[in-house]
């Protein structure tokens, strides 16, 4: 089954933020050190922007490989 480029970023950002909605995941670290809470920022800017790059195909292939190591662990 194919998984839209909407669908592999939800199973993405589960992977990272877990339940925690991205933006929140940001200013919950944002609180507890603003130098980590900047790189978190940039961390979350970079991944949307990988996401928005990135072919429906090969994200796809991204987000099956990631399920596939963490299953092997």
């Amino acid at each position: 089954m194919a998984l839209s480029k909407a669908e592999s970023k939800q199973l993405l950002e589960r992977m990272i933020f877990e339940e925690t909605a991205p933006q929140d995941w940001v200013q919950d670290v944002w609180g507890l050190s603003p130098m980590h809470g900047d790189e978190a920022a940039k961390l979350l800017d970079v991944c949307d922007a990988l996401v928005e790059c990135c072919s429906e195909e090969k994200l796809e292939n991204l987000v099956q490989s990631l399920v596939s190591r963490r299953a092997e662990v």
